[in-house]
């Protein structure tokens, strides 16, 4: 039903326009906490069997919110009770700032993709870190931090720094986004020389919060080893692998289609097309760091299954956004039963056990289970 009215309607109407509604009117029907209980009731999996201990707190599910839905932090409870385990919301600078000059947004269905360059638009982490202290909070909140616009690479480090002190006493953990597109400049932070003191200067601010580095897809896979091997000797908490690409090989959406709304060049994309990039990046941080790390996973996840791979491959925690987008409001909660399903099925008493079971050649019968499972 859902992708009938994305097809018909939704998809008619300008996306931003068409995100602040759904967000409206989602929030509409959770304003109430007595009809959020129920919701959350009836999207929430009761036995604990998908729950993951990571990051020093306990996720009803593995699923989450990736950053860029809710940029604010003013629909967290929302998107929780539909289903998700937890939001990250963000990206939050440290002085608010408006988004880049449009086209900022578009769909393309055709790749069951995002392509975006809005370059963090956000009221500011201050008014974020506001809205996380009321309490009581059902819904487990991650911040995602990056420097303003305007502020120039040296002092970059200042940003994250008053973006990680506003917001740590409230979120469940950090993240450094030194990996978008979108903001010029941004992804030279990735270089191990200028992102190692920005990791000890924001380390100092986040206190006890655990704080994670999110990186790009776009990364040779020597940058993203040097950048494994820093995270453990500097004790990051985790990696968040991926961000949007810059890449445009294999779109089915037509290159004249993307220079006609200005797209050529500009913009990350997100969703189907960064699947298997996502998933190469999250093998080989697995090999080269293994448990030492709690490695989140992030683009392209569109099913359960995709959930599933993720798990298997090494990440505790699965984020989606554009897999959202297209599935529609009935979607984390239709992941959660199938990844239920499917832990009862491989026989495990819970899901946290097969985190990385894919990857070993020590978890054989996981591994020919989960193979089952993926060919039903």
């Amino acid at each position: 039903m859902y992708e009938k009215l994305f097809d018909t309607v939704l998809r008619r109407i300008p996306p931003q326009r068409a995100h602040a509604a759904a967000l409206g009117a989602l929030d509409a029907v959770t304003s109430r906490p007595r009809p959020r209980r129920w919701l959350r009731q009836a999207t929430h999996r009761q036995s604990g069997v998908i729950a993951i201990d990571a990051l020093g707190v306990r996720f009803p599910s593995p699923l989450g919110v990736a950053a860029g839905l809710d940029k604010d932090a003013e629909h967290y409870e929302a998107l929780g009770a539909l289903g998700f385990g937890f939001v990250e919301v963000g990206t939050l600078t440290p002085v608010a700032q408006a988004s880049n000059p449009p086209p900022i947004l578009a769909r393309l269905p055709a790749d069951r993709a995002l392509l975006n360059r809005m370059g963090f638009p956000n009221k500011g982490a201050e008014a974020a870190a506001r809205r996380l202290a009321r309490q009581p909070r059902q819904t487990l909140v991650g911040a995602n931090i990056g420097k303003n616009r305007e502020t120039d690479l040296e002092r970059a480090a200042d940003d994250y720094v008053r973006a990680a002190a506003a917001l740590a006493p409230f979120a469940d953990y950090l993240v450094l986004n030194v990996s978008s597109p979108n903001t010029p400049g941004l992804r030279e932070l990735e270089s191990v020389s200028r992102l190692e003191p920005l990791v000890r200067a924001t380390r100092g601010a986040a206190g006890n919060t655990p704080l994670l580095v999110k990186i790009s897809p776009d990364l040779e896979d020597t940058a993203i080893d040097a950048l494994a091997d820093m995270a453990v000797d500097l004790g990051l908490a985790g990696i968040v692998a991926t961000n949007t690409t810059l890449d445009r090989d294999g779109l089915a959406t037509p290159a004249e289609q993307l220079a006609r709304e200005a797209w050529p060049d500009g913009g990350g994309v997100s969703g189907r097309p960064l699947k298997q990039r996502s998933l190469s990046v999250l093998s080989r941080l697995h090999a080269r760091v293994g448990g030492r790390l709690v490695l989140v996973s992030a683009g392209g996840v569109e099913s359960a299954a995709d959930v599933w791979a993720r798990v298997l491959a090494g990440a505790s925690l699965v984020q989606s956004y554009t897999g959202f987008v297209y599935g529609g409001p009935a979607w984390p909660r239709t992941v959660n039963r199938e990844l239920e399903r499917r832990a009862l099925a491989a026989g495990v008493q819970t899901l946290q056990e097969l985190v990385g079971a894919g990857a070993g050649s020590q978890a054989d019968d996981h591994r020919a289970d989960a193979d089952d499972l993926r060919a039903r």
